[in-house]
């Protein structure tokens, strides 16, 4: 009896250890990241934001700020992750990685669930259709007038712009990435691929004259104010030390003609780039 009971403790004990060991595996910690020099930053192959190109190479905005910063931070290896855009809260919660470099748009919900830097870019709203727009299609509100389908990608902010704008929920279509989206549009799957700008400008350009960005596009609007994105790295909730350190060198960074060149190679205008100061990250976790 003695020997069963000892043997319960032990186990519990194991199983509290453990469990203590996974709770902090939650947090990435900057000291030991510095001190092994390696940092895990992961994408969702979405370009201008963040992707892997063709010779293995991370590139877009994400990428390359964060690139910088890890310099500056005195990290000498990144090792890049590439998932899909619905993966990347799940896996800072799991441990998969100690950053994501995605410029994911900072909401409230989001907010609730990872910890986000200060704004790094900001960007609006696009509409892909089939080529020549044959059903005329200008705006996400028209979705929640007509029987016409839209789709988004999963786990993207779109969807709550579509339900702020009583688009109802038969008529929209998840899928699973950005890839996916010419052949939804091109083949009437949907009639229009709600996203950012410069995701839209991306598609039409790889779409074989399939699709293209409908024109005299109108932002969509939600409580009388046009809709904009701020996107932001992401990370763990409790990884706050790394937080801070990048946000440090963030705001250094945004102060430089580089943080501008990088902005305008992946197709940000000026007022994109003037517009990502407008906003704090405590102002857009309030909502």
């Amino acid at each position: 009896m003695k020997k069963n009971l000892h043997t319960c403790l032990l186990a519990a004990f194991t199983a509290g250890a453990l469990g203590l060991a996974a709770t902090a595996a939650q947090a990435a910690d900057l000291a030991a990241i510095q001190k092994s020099g390696t940092i895990r930053i992961a994408v969702a192959n979405e370009i201008p934001y963040g992707y892997m190109d063709l010779s293995g190479q991370a590139k877009g905005v994400g990428p390359d700020v964060a690139a910088h910063i890890a310099k500056a931070l005195g990290i000498k290896n990144i090792q890049w992750t590439t998932t899909s855009f619905g993966s990347l809260i799940p896996g800072l919660q799991a441990d998969r990685y100690d950053m994501v470099a995605a410029e994911m748009a900072i909401l409230p919900q989001r907010c609730q669930q990872i910890a986000f830097s200060e704004p790094n870019s900001s960007y609006g709203e696009g509409l892909l259709v089939a080529k020549g727009n044959p059903k005329n299609i200008h705006d996400y509100a028209s979705f929640a007038q007509s029987d016409h389908k839209i789709a988004i990608m999963a786990g993207a902010d779109q969807l709550e712009m579509l339900q702020a704008l009583k688009v109802p929920a038969d008529r929209i279509v998840t899928i699973s990435s950005n890839a996916d989206a010419i052949s939804t549009v091109s083949t009437g799957r949907a009639d229009g691929y709600a996203a950012t700008s410069l995701t839209v400008s991306q598609l039409a350009s790889k779409g074989k004259g399939k699709v293209e960005a409908a024109q005299d596009f109108k932002d969509p609007v939600v409580d009388g104010q046009p809709v904009r994105s701020w996107g932001g790295f992401a990370f763990a909730k409790d990884s706050t030390a790394l937080r801070d350190a990048v946000n440090q060198e963030l705001a250094k960074f945004k102060k430089t003609d580089d943080w501008k060149k990088i902005m305008s190679q992946y197709g940000f205008s000026s007022e994109d780039a003037a517009k990502s100061f407008d906003r704090s990250t405590a102002q857009l976790c309030k909502g």
